[in-house]
């Protein structure tokens, strides 16, 4: 069938990373629930990324609606809006002449630093890394170039030399969780680096990415090294936690918050979808 065929496609997508960002992993999963709302379709679409509460939490809330479509309609609107506020927000903290350092590839970040280069017409320079084995920094590199904005890419292992260049560390979010935030590989040592040389350090993301029951993924080893050797093992963590103390604060859309204050309106908003 037609609906099958699109059904799969779009897990396959999710789950191979060609969707990349946490809403936009989220809006693909809504997407392939809405071809095919049934309990089974929802535990393929939750194994997809089992580090992303965003799509968890939206695939809950439409497992328990009597009309799915009216809910995903509602939840896309108040993720825009949600969306919209961080960028606001965000944007506050950007100063003419900064040098902002990135990590990975977060829509939200991205809209950040559009925003404040669009609607508050800031002077200021991006630094990131490459980001392998996927290499999700050159896809930011280029997506904030096309938006006239100057990005200066290091590779991952020149991520010091790149961090302590810069004024403000904006990173994405794939899990809020009580006792910090996972994100993308490389993330716990950044912040611990950005704090060492005085640098804040903010993680960015709605909400409705908090979770209570935090798992992180690991992914195919072939996307690191597709060798065949009985001696050689290939390990591809695609996340890691960042303790709360690391970080300086949330920008969501409550605003700029210390993450305990944070979590606990996260924690409320969740309670009443």
């Amino acid at each position: 069938m037609v609906t099958d065929k699109r059904f799969e496609k779009i897990l396959a997508d999710i789950k191979s990373v060609k969707v990349q960002g946490a809403e936009n992993v989220a809006k693909a999963g809504i997407k392939a629930f809405l071809l095919s709302p049934t309990k089974s379709s929802a535990k393929k679409i939750l194994k997809t990324r089992p580090t992303e509460p965003l799509m968890q939490n939206a695939i809950k809330l439409l497992l328990k609606s009597k009309n799915p479509k009216k809910t995903a309609a509602k939840f896309l609107s108040n993720l825009k809006k949600s969306h919209d506020k961080i960028s606001k927000k965000g944007a506050m903290l950007i100063k003419n002449d900064m040098n902002i350092f990135s990590h990975c590839h977060s829509s939200t970040v991205i809209d950040i630093l559009k925003y404040a280069k669009r609607k508050r017409k800031k002077r200021f320079v991006v630094y990131t890394t490459e980001v392998e084995p996927l290499l999700q920094g050159r896809q930011t590199a280029k997506d904030l170039a096309k938006a006239g904005i100057k990005v200066i890419v290091f590779p991952d292992l020149a991520a010091e030399a790149a961090i302590i260049k810069c004024d403000l560390f904006l990173f994405g979010a794939d899990a809020f969780s009580k006792k910090g935030v996972a994100n993308k590989i490389g993330t716990s040592m950044l912040c611990k680096s950005a704090k060492q040389f005085h640098i804040p350090r903010y993680a960015c993301g709605v909400s409705t990415k908090f979770t209570n029951r935090l798992k992180i993924e690991k992914r195919n080893p072939r996307e690191v090294w597709g060798i065949h050797n009985k001696n050689i093992e290939v390990i591809n963590p695609a996340f890691d936690f960042t303790r709360k103390k690391f970080l300086s604060g949330v920008i969501s859309e409550f605003g700029i918050l210390p993450h305990k204050q944070f979590i606990k309106k996260a924690k409320a908003k969740l309670k009443s979808l």
